[in-house]
Formats: C-alpha cells, sequence, structure tokens
C-alpha cells in the first residue's frame, strides 16, 4: 500500500513527469520503470533503517543521513527545471544499496519485469532515489522540508500534499512510520 500511495504522490507532484522530460522517456514508460523500481528503492530504506537498530533509532539514523545529502531538496533538486545533480542520486542510493552491483541488478531485474532499456532504468533510479529520499526527509521534518514551492506551493509542496487538499502539514505527521511498517 505504501509503494502505491508514493507512486501516486509521484505522480501529482510531477516528480515522474521530470524523469520522463529529463531522461526523454514517454510518460507511460517513466511511470512502468518508477512502479518496477520503488519496491526495490523502499526496501534499500528499509533494509537501512533495521541496519542500524529499527525502529525510532533507525528511522532517525535514515532521516539525518537523507539530511546530509540535502534532505527534501533531493526531491526538489529532480523537479527542478534544471539537470539533476545525479551525484546525490547515487550517494542515496550508496547508501541504501551498499553498492553499484545492487543498483545494477535492480535495474536489470526491472528491465526482465518490465521490457524497458536497462540502461534507461540505471539512470532513472538514482532520480527515484532522490525523489523518495527528499520525500521521506521532508515528511519526517528533515532539512530541506519546505523546498520549491514552500510547504503550501507547488513542487516539493505538492510532493507531500498526500491527499491533495492544499495543505501537506496535515500529511506529514505519522507518515514516516507508515512508510516503514
Amino acid at each position: 500500500m505504501a509503494e502505491q500511495e508514493l507512486l501516486d504522490t509521484l505522480r501529482r507532484s510531477g516528480g515522474l513527469e521530470a524523469v520522463s522530460k529529463e531522461l526523454g522517456l514517454p510518460p507511460a514508460t517513466a511511470a512502468a520503470g518508477a512502479e518496477a523500481l520503488l519496491p526495490a528503492v523502499l526496501g534499500g530504506f528499509r533494509k537501512r533503517t533495521e541496519a542500524v537498530g529499527g525502529g525510532a533509532g533507525g528511522l532517525g539514523n535514515l532521516i539525518e543521513m537523507l539530511s546530509g545529502l540535502g534532505g527534501g531538496e533531493l526531491a526538489g533538486n529532480v523537479l527542478a527545471p534544471g539537470p539533476t545533480e545525479v551525484g546525490r542520486g547515487n550517494e542515496v542510493l550508496g547508501e541504501i544499496f551498499g553498492t553499484k552491483a545492487v543498483s545494477r541488478s535492480v535495474a536489470q531485474d526491472a528491465s526482465a519485469r518490465t521490457g524497458i532499456d536497462p540502461e534507461a532504468l540505471k539512470q532513472m533510479l538514482p532520480r527515484l532515489a532522490m525523489l523518495v529520499g527528499g520525500y521521506l526527509s521532508a515528511r519526517a521534518g528533515g532539512s530541506g522540508a519546505q523546498g520549491s514551492g514552500g510547504l503550501n506551493g507547488g513542487g516539493l509542496g505538492a510532493l507531500l500534499d498526500l491527499d491533495g487538499d492544499g495543505n501537506p502539514l496535515d500529511d506529514i505527521v505519522g507518515a514516516a512510520g507508515r512508510l516503514f511498517k
């Protein structure tokens, strides 16, 4: 359920559209790729929290790591009109997957399931990690939570507004805990 909720949020926020445009992929391909990659990305974040003690301590450590890499601005960077700083996404992937071999394996597996070129999925992976990492960080109150457009505006504000009521603040409380159930 958390994966579908997050995928819907990435659609509404323009995150998938930004990835589609930057990589020159049809929107349906970007959406299918994100859907195939998202379970592994979320699994990496879950594993990262469990590796450092789980519970609130593990989540706190994850949010601290994400804040150090840019916090909510990770997503803001993907949503911005300029090129994405994919090096930051690769740092997130390094933290959640450990090695580039795992990232390559995730892209190959998603390619086998979707028929999407594995090179396109490899390029999508750091951007998706930035969107999810920025989303989690901002939802948990990490640095950069206001992002582009502020909390009540477009950009990252739209990414945080799960129920689409125009006020993401009511969605922030407890959201990170639901994602890691």
